[in-house]
């Protein structure tokens, strides 16, 4: 099922331009390439091993039994159940093999909505519908997840319940 926007979609480009998101003439980013989003009213991406540097990408190449990554992983663990006080998804505290994956799981957007609703004043169930709307199906309803694109749902946020330019802090590119 193709995402349902609130109003006309963002241009997107799948050419060898990175597959630029554009809205209002200016691009915002990449449907293809993660960004960090972390504001309070913004669906937040996988942690990126990278630090969402498209020139530098890739995992941090510890294997399961590193102390270092454990560290690490119980570390997000706890920031990411202290912001959302639910119990975090898989890939809510690992990185992706690229560190730019632009998609979480449908379970880590919903685990999202009640801090999302919260900084923009709203019910979560208006949240859970648009993420809900957002979910993009596995390629020919077999091959791969269902996932959520980051960019684009923020983007539908801010287009379906905007927020005001005070509290709009955490977008990518500030």
């Amino acid at each position: 099922m193709p995402v349902r926007w609130p109003r006309p979609a963002p241009r997107r480009s799948y050419a060898a331009d990175g597959s630029q998101v554009a809205r209002d003439g200016a691009v915002v980013g990449s449907a293809l390439i993660a960004q960090p989003f972390d504001g309070a009213g913004y669906l937040h991406p996988r942690p990126s091993a990278s630090g969402w540097n498209a020139a530098g990408t890739g995992g941090s190449n510890l294997g399961p039994t590193s102390a270092a990554l454990i560290a690490t992983v119980a570390d997000r663990r706890a920031a990411w159940e202290a912001a959302n006080r639910a119990e975090a998804p898989i890939d809510a505290v690992t990185a992706s093999g690229s560190g730019l994956d632009p998609h979480i799981s449908p379970d880590n957007a919903l685990a999202q909505a009640d801090r999302i609703a919260a900084a923009r004043g709203l019910e979560a169930s208006a949240v859970q519908a648009l993420i809900e709307a957002a979910v993009e199906t596995p390629l020919l309803g077999l091959y791969g997840e269902p996932r959520v694109n980051v960019l684009l749902t923020n983007i539908a946020l801010d287009d379906a319940f905007p927020m005001p330019p005070a509290e709009a802090e955490g977008q990518a590119g500030e």
